[in-house]
């Protein structure tokens, strides 16, 4: 297949772009944000991750987003969607959570699309789909001064990126699938996988946990052969002082 031929239709892109819009405007509502805050934390969650792509790893000229003014529409609506339903605030947190589990594959299809367009190679193309899913989670939590999300110890986040870049590389590389039947398959794997993982809470360890865990059971470890040698040397000091008795009694 040529580069020309990955390209995905528009509404995958502009569907992506107002998911994670969505759950932009969602977290600056629950941070009690006024309507520039809203706009301005969608718009970095919606497009950051495009942005990253399009400005350093692609860099074919403006960013696909600057070109389109469907793509701010998508954060508008976005904006627009979350401040409607913004006094059911306690159960936007679902919709956040499931807005972004489907948003996620999307925009991993969409930066390895974007990516195999351009002419870079598989793995290249994965690599870019992965920081496209999670580039504007990135940005945001950064914006607002939390922890990024993409760091700790969670459910599989970035892993569902990687099933939907990895699915939908080899899918229409390899084995030739048509590019919108093997994007919507892709985002669907992704979709079912995040799913998954939140439903069932698989969840990825700290390495420092793990680290501490195997030292804590090295220390009880040789805790517990101190305890049963200690007995022995007590035996053998009773004995020796035993002996010192009996010969200073004779």
């Amino acid at each position: 297949m040529s580069p020309g031929q990955f390209a995905l239709p528009i509404y995958i892109d502009l569907s992506a772009t107002f998911l994670y819009g969505l759950t932009g405007a969602l977290a600056a509502i629950r941070r009690q944000y006024d309507f520039v805050g809203v706009f301005v934390l969608a718009l970095v969650t919606g497009l950051g991750g495009a942005l990253i792509r399009d400005g350093i790893f692609i860099q074919s000229g403006p960013p696909a987003a600057m070109q389109d003014p469907r793509y701010l529409l998508a954060i508008v609506a976005g904006c627009l969607v979350a401040a409607f339903f913004r006094n059911w605030i306690t159960g936007l947190v679902k919709v956040f959570v499931w807005a972004d589990a489907l948003g996620l594959g999307a925009y991993a299809v969409v930066g390895s699309a974007r990516s195999l367009e351009a002419g870079l190679s598989i793995v290249a193309a994965m690599m870019v789909g992965i920081i496209n899913a999670t580039g504007g989670g990135l940005l945001r939590d950064v914006l607002v001064r939390d922890e990024p999300l993409l760091f700790k110890p969670g459910q599989f986040y970035v892993v569902a990126a990687l099933v939907a870049a990895v699915l939908f590389c080899n899918l229409v590389a390899r084995l030739g699938v048509p590019v919108e039947k093997a994007a919507l398959w892709s985002i669907g794997a992704s979709f079912v996988f995040r799913v998954l993982a939140i439903v069932f809470n698989w969840k990825t360890s700290a390495v420092a946990g793990r680290i501490s865990a195997g030292s804590e059971q090295s220390v009880l470890a040789r805790t517990a052969e101190s305890r049963v040698t200690e007995p022995d040397t007590k035996d053998a000091g009773n004995e020796s002082t035993k002996s010192e008795d009996s010969d200073l009694n004779g």
